[in-house]
């Protein structure tokens, strides 16, 4: 294999693709990025064989397309990712010259030369491929974005229930796609539109998509307006956008019933709201909590939401803020982290409806585009 490559787009790649790889592993080769090139130039404004960059650990597996190269001879080298890595970031050179005759590979730049030992490529695991006619669905890459960005912070990585470190992907009965992430003591949803191509393998109940493999998702997502293709295969998810097809495992367990966690109740009160004023309401009355009194009451009624904080070690805070309800006082006391986490997925002048009953009863949070959210209260008698 011989190619000249384009440093900073090489780095970009390689950045994205290398945190598949992992640091230790009882088969070393899993810890080199390999990169496959075909014949004839690659590049947006050049058609020809892509260059490919692909990762695994097994588990979560990325292949990646890069730009800006010219191949010589095509081939398959293995990149040690520590080494290689620290080669791409350091240098200031505008272009590399790779080349490996199978036992060392040669990196050159405009003023330096490194030489590495190489493994060969064939021992590295095959990765699942996606052909353009294969069956999947259909996401805005917009939609999935928002998807992972309101529902991955409600996981919890560090539970003993294995199923509540993923978000759980469905679909509804009218053709929508849902994503749901939980942690037990608060629940975010998403849902949007879809669009089905062939017949897929439907997604439900063992859909859960690790938090980690979601990550490296929102990463190599293309712009807004590009579409992303989803396929369930066995145990296995498979997302595949413009430059970059990640296959990861799906994890294992029993996922909540979260349907359930949505009250349907017609003793509520619905109070309407802005993101903007109610966000830094939140946070000033956050100031005064602490690991041991985390809890804010907040009292809805009289024209004015009152937020008190105490906490015996650090202070007590009083904010007060107008709003358009003018009903019964309710007083409910929530974490005020676990409604930061929810508020800053969404922008300021953002509207939502906050749906109360009393002390006793969760919060549900709505925002008109699919987007809901639940916190469960905190016991008010906290010291």
């Amino acid at each position: 294999m011989k190619i000249t490559c384009n440093r900073e787009l090489l780095l970009q790649a390689f950045q994205t693709v290398q945190a598949v790889a992992p640091a230790r592993s009882p088969k070393p080769i899993l810890q080199s990025v390999k990169l496959e090139v075909g014949e004839g130039r690659t590049g947006e404004d050049s058609p020809g064989a892509p260059a490919t960059l692909l990762a695994t650990d097994l588990e979560v597996s990325i292949r990646h397309t890069v730009d800006g190269v010219d191949t010589e001879a095509p081939g398959a080298v293995m990149l040690p990712v520590a080494r290689f890595g620290s080669i791409l970031r350091e240098s200031s050179d505008a272009t590399f010259r790779i080349e490996t005759d199978g036992q060392k590979t040669v990196i050159r730049g405009e003023r330096s030369t490194f030489n590495l030992p190489s493994e060969n490529p064939s021992d590295f695991p095959p990765l699942p491929g996606f052909e353009a006619d294969d069956a999947c669905l259909k996401v805005p890459a917009r939609l999935l974005k928002e998807m992972i960005r309101r529902t991955i912070f409600a996981t919890d990585n560090d539970s003993s229930r294995y199923a509540l470190g993923g978000v759980k992907f469905e679909t509804d009965d009218a053709g929508g796609l849902i994503a749901v992430g939980t942690d037990g003591r608060r629940l975010a949803r998403m849902q949007g539109p879809i669009e089905v191509v062939g017949e897929p393998a439907g997604l439900g109940e063992a859909t859960i998509v690790p938090s980690r493999s979601l990550q490296l998702i929102d990463r190599v997502l293309g712009s807004d307006d590009e579409v992303i293709r989803l396929a369930v295969r066995s145990s296995e998810l498979m997302v595949v956008s413009r430059r970059a097809t990640v296959s990861t495992r799906l994890l294992e367990g029993r996922f909540p019933r979260w349907r359930d966690v949505f009250p349907q109740r017609s003793d509520s009160v619905k109070i309407e709201l802005t993101v903007g004023p109610f966000f830094a309401a939140v946070r000033q009355a956050a100031i005064v909590t602490s690991d041991e009194s985390r809890g804010v009451d907040f009292t809805f009624g009289e024209g004015s939401l009152v937020l008190s904080g105490s906490a015996a070690e650090v202070g007590e805070s009083r904010v007060e803020l107008p709003i358009a309800y003018d009903g019964e006082p309710i007083v409910i006391s929530l974490d005020p982290r676990f409604l930061i986490d929810f508020l800053k997925t969404l922008d300021p002048e953002t509207p939502f409806t906050l749906d109360l009953v009393d002390s006793d009863a969760a919060a549900v949070a709505s925002v008109g585009d699919g987007y809901g959210y639940v916190v469960m209260p905190l016991a008010r008698d906290r010291s």
